[in-house]
């Protein structure tokens, strides 16, 4: 609902301004049983309440983000601000959005009306004594009826929070600040690079595949509407629109010959590219189960005598986990697109040989693409999405059934793991973010960061996709949602989707002093 108009707009402000008197407008509503007003000037619109994003360890007057026509819009808590006990939402309720620079937002028990207020009617907040809070305030207007606080929409954002400088400081700038630019992250990737090998493995009919990390653009979910290729080969399912280019679809049950499902919510697309081509084949497979990084000395080619076999050209090696008691094939990307390679030109709609002559304008293309998108993991913890760089996610593993418990330790350290060797502290995400604790299920997973070159686990409630984003969907986070040491860093707004995920620095999700008591865990 845009904000509402006086009716006598125009005629009120011709009389006043004859009579050399400035009358102003204010649009006032209810907390409590208090009514309060903001100049109109000052209100962008008012709307009813939108569905909200919960942000972590944010201020506690911040209801929540809100995605207002394709901007993030922080909304505020009156009541919260007032020291007021919370109340449900209602039909009554809105959220009155205000411009001060920026677009600010603040939830209100419900709307009254619209007033003009003569310079006579108003005095300052002084006539409200030392029992009223009055710092948020500007004055008030003095009614038969009662009085009206005039509520100041930048000392408002300021007493919540929402006017301090944003902290967007460079990477490594933060990491030097910290110390944390020695021998950290990098060069322990970069010894270990040789040694090990990173694999995304999914499952097929109750078994396990996987491919090299290096192929895998991203990982989506299956959507409604898949357009059928006429005369295609059998494995190819179809094609879909990805971010405004063909994605042909091969269904790995048809190309392995195994029995056909039907879709669920846990099937996802594993968008695999090789060699750097400009085309790419999404998969459909069942599930996708985790983001692996094992040594290289548990990965051995296919026996010669499966080899041989044409039904098995595409796997190339098998991955022993667990001491051999959980075996990954590991597919080829390269004998998969040689696989597919008919299916993608049927996709295309042209020839092979036009096909060959695009291929530079279309790497060109893709290459400028991928300038303009970063990739992340997606997670989920109580009912929010929230996002990681791909980079710096070491591996994703499930839950064990048992932890070991560490006494004197915080909270919100589970426990320590034996993960290949290491001892690797887990950190229980919900309780770090102070959300409630839920039981332990099947679709919990603990994603592995490297924190101070500590090794670190935190047990998310479910890894959903591997994700492309446009870095111009992608903003910093409202400074009214965070405080300086949020790891709520950036808020990437998909608004076509209608979803908000908001985006961790890996580097905040723990404080100095808690990575020295992990460190003491391990």
């Amino acid at each position: 609902m845009s904000s509402p108009a006086h009716p006598d707009t125009a005629e009120h402000e011709a009389a006043t301004a004859e009579a050399g008197q400035t009358a102003r407008q204010f649009v006032t509503f209810h907390v409590e049983r208090e009514t309060y007003a903001v100049p109109l000037a000052e209100v962008q619109e008012i709307i009813r309440l939108p569905e909200m994003v919960d942000v972590p360890l944010s201020p506690a007057c911040l209801a929540g983000l809100a995605n207002l026509r394709g901007s993030v819009l922080p909304v505020a808590s009156l009541r919260r601000l007032f020291a007021l006990p919370d109340r449900a939402y209602d039909d009554a309720t809105r959220v009155v959005v205000v411009s001060h620079g920026t677009a600010f937002g603040f939830v209100v028990d419900r709307m009254a009306s619209v007033v003009t207020a003569e310079p006579s009617e108003i005095d300052g907040t002084e006539i409200l004594g030392s029992t009223v809070d009055a710092d948020m305030l500007s004055g008030v207007i003095r009614r038969e009826s009662g009085m009206i606080m005039i509520i100041d929409p930048a000392r408002l954002m300021q007493r919540s929070g929402a006017s301090r400088a944003a902290i967007a400081r460079p990477r490594a700038e933060f990491l030097a600040e910290a110390g944390l630019l020695s021998s950290s992250r990098g060069e322990v990737e970069a010894r270990g690079a040789s040694d090990e090998i990173q694999l995304v493995s999914f499952g097929l009919a109750g078994q396990e595949y996987a491919l090299p990390i290096e192929h895998v653009q991203e990982i989506v979910q299956v959507p409604e509407v898949v357009s059928a290729m006429p005369n295609a080969q059998s494995h190819l399912v179809g094609v879909i629109t990805l971010r405004d280019r063909l994605l042909p679809l091969v269904s790995l049950r048809r190309l392995f010959g195994l029995a056909e499902t039907d879709l669920s919510e846990q099937s996802r697309i594993v968008v695999v590219s090789w060699n750097g081509t400009a085309g790419a084949v999404g998969i459909v497979t069942d599930t996708v189960k985790e983001v692996l990084r094992v040594a290289r000395s548990l990965v051995d080619p296919l026996p010669d005598l499966l080899s041989g076999s044409g039904g098995l050209r595409e796997i190339e090696a098998i991955c022993r986990i667990d001491q051999g008691r959980r075996l990954v094939s590991i597919l080829s990307a390269e004998r998969l697109f040689d696989t597919t390679a008919l299916a993608m030109q049927g996709a295309a709609g042209m020839p092979a040989a036009k096909e060959e002559t695009m291929r530079t304008t279309r790497g060109e293309s893709m290459t400028a693409q991928a300038d303009e998108e970063e990739q992340f993991v997606i997670f989920r913890l109580a009912e929010e999405e929230y996002g990681v760089p791909i980079d710096a996610v070491h591996e994703i593993v499930r839950v064990p059934e048992q932890l070991t418990h560490v006494p004197r330790t915080p909270r919100f350290i589970e426990g320590v793991v034996n993960l290949r060797g290491t001892v690797l502290p887990v950190v229980d995400q919900r309780r770090r973010f102070q959300l409630p604790d839920t039981e332990r299920n099947d679709r919990q997973r603990i994603m592995v960061f490297m924190i101070d070159s500590v090794r670190t686990g935190f047990i998310v409630d479910s890894v959903s996709e591997v994700l492309k984003i446009p870095r111009s969907a992608i903003t910093p986070a409202p400074d009214l949602a965070q405080d300086e040491d949020s790891a709520v860093e950036r808020i990437a707004n998909l608004a076509g989707a209608k979803r908000i995920i908001l985006m961790l620095n890996v580097d905040r999700l723990l404080s100095r002093r808690e990575v020295a008591d992990l460190r003491e865990a391990a």
